[in-house]
């Protein structure tokens, strides 16, 4: 009884009230929802909008400028039936190195939206003038490494537009990143995750766990300071600078496009779900882990014909030849030599190099 003349004495004021009045009554009397907003509110990226159980793919426009026509960076949104995590994953950043843009197509295809709790966001081709111009490291069109220009320029040149782009529109609404690399055009490469250590706790465990739920046999523990938002320079430090867990991982090399490369990335990929609990299934740790740390990158002295000494993946001592540098004539210029005894992560598998260019990379084995 008190309730209802609790009713009546409301639309007694809603009809003196009008109309409004008689709206907001309703609006107080409705039973509140208990669905969370993530259920009715459309994720958004771009232009792209998905509801919840939806998948679509579109384009990232990135305009033209004076001196260029700007790209268009191909984009797919699958967001699950249920609410959960946002994972970024990144393809193509280096345009010359394919695996991960297969796996990311692969990935599209095959995942189902009723399977997936939480968002998975693909960049399929972050880079499409280098990979259509099929150039290693750099673009075409400006001759800038887009994974060294990050957080990028709203009126900068075209690699550093796309950074601003993908900055803005994707790796802000990530709470997980991937960036996925592979051996480009030149680099004989043995497959490793690139695991950053920022000092973070917090952040620091949660990259780890991705790093380790990928699968890869060799991390890299990439110790370096945490680059600030502004000059954050690579993909991954864009999502850490920003407190976001972020790995980088290398999974094929000369840039092919083999099934084995591939497998690796989607295998890779699936585990850091389960991992997330964003599809159903029992993670699948990798225990047999080789851990590197104090990576150097050799670079060459001058402009030659680079003949390598090594191969991927194996031991090298202190001063060890990495390879051989000759001029045209294959007369011997210079020896290069590793910096320190370790592994060699990746070494040039093509002749031409120029001063400066890198030639091998060398990590330390992690005892500790």
């Amino acid at each position: 009884m008190k309730r209802l003349a609790r009713i009546i004495a409301y639309l007694s004021l809603a009809l003196a009230l009008g109309a409004p009045g008689v709206a907001s009554l309703a609006a107080t009397l409705a039973p509140k929802s208990t669905a969370s907003p993530n259920a009715v509110v459309p994720f958004g990226i771009g232009t792209l909008q998905a509801g919840m159980g939806e998948a679509v793919s579109g384009y990232l426009e990135v305009p033209a400028a004076a001196g260029d026509a700007g790209t268009r960076i191909p984009v797919s949104i699958i967001r699950g039936a249920k609410p959960g995590p946002v994972l970024v994953l990144i393809a193509g950043v280096h345009g010359y190195e394919y695996p991960g843009v297969t796996a990311l197509q692969e990935l599209r295809q095959s995942l189902a939206p009723a399977s997936l709790t939480g968002t998975l966001v693909l960049v399929h081709i972050a880079n499409p003038p280098s990979f259509y111009g099929r150039t290693i490291y750099t673009s075409p069109v400006d001759g800038k490494n887009l994974n060294r220009v990050f957080p990028g320029k709203a009126a900068g040149t075209l690699s550093e537009r796309i950074a601003y782009v993908l900055t803005r529109e994707v790796i802000e609404r990530a709470d997980y990143l991937i960036d996925l690399h592979a051996g480009d055009g030149n680099e004989a490469l043995r497959p490793y995750v690139y695991m950053p250590v920022v000092g973070k706790p917090a952040l620091d465990a949660a990259s780890r766990g991705l790093a380790l739920a990928f699968g890869l046999d060799h991390i890299v523990y990439d110790e370096a300071p945490l680059l600030p938002p502004e000059a954050s320079l690579y993909t991954d430090q864009t999502a850490l600078s920003r407190g976001i867990p972020a790995i980088t991982t290398e999974t094929g090399q000369m840039g092919l496009n083999s099934r084995e490369w591939v497998d690796l990335a989607v295998n890779g990929i699936h585990n850091v779900l389960r991992h997330l609990h964003m599809v159903a299934g029992a993670e699948r740790p990798n225990t047999a882990v080789v851990w590197l740390t104090g990576y150097e990158v050799v670079p060459s002295p001058a402009q030659g014909i680079f003949r390598a000494a090594v191969r991927d993946g194996y031991a090298i001592a202190a001063n060890g030849v990495l390879g051989v540098l000759v001029n045209p004539f294959g007369e011997t210029l210079t020896e290069i030599r590793s910096p320190f005894a370790g592994v060699v992560n990746y070494v040039v598998g093509t002749p031409p190099v120029n001063a400066g260019d890198p030639v091998a990379m060398v990590s330390r084995l992690k005892t500790d």
